[in-house]
């Protein structure tokens, strides 16, 4: 595993995700969630975390897929299939939502999943574009 590659590629990733999740949870998804934010969500959080934190998992991620280059294949698709199980994994932990949070509808537990999955798919897809074994 190629340590500085790895890196680089999940901050690529990272970034890459954080744009995606600002497009999806900020814009598309932000009416929804003023819905529920009195009962379910609170205003006031740092916004900082919201780009550090999907860096660091898109790093995580990054570690992953280098030392499991070798199950994948090449390419953008075999960053996109990784992108795609580790995105099945973070799914159904949003299914945990509905069960911790009072008035946390289920039917956005599948927008939230939904949004996830497609965010390791295209997260994935990045990472594998960056980390090119030689």
């Amino acid at each position: 595993m190629n340590w500085s590659k790895a890196i680089i590629a999940g901050l690529v990733g990272g970034v890459v995700n954080a744009i995606y999740s600002f497009v999806m949870h900020g814009v598309i998804m932000a009416n929804t969630y003023q819905k529920y934010t009195p009962e379910v969500f609170r205003e006031g959080g740092n916004m900082m975390w919201f780009i550090i934190l999907p860096i660091v998992i898109g790093m995580a991620g990054a570690l992953v897929f280098a030392k499991t280059r070798a199950a994948w294949s090449t390419g953008l698709q075999g960053g996109a299939t990784f992108g795609f199980w580790i995105g099945v994994i973070e799914f159904f932990t949003n299914f945990y939502s509905p069960l911790i949070y009072a008035g946390y509808p289920y039917y956005l537990t599948w927008c939230t999943g939904g949004i996830a999955l497609i965010g390791w798919v295209v997260t994935g897809a990045a990472i594998s574009a960056m980390y090119k074994t030689s």
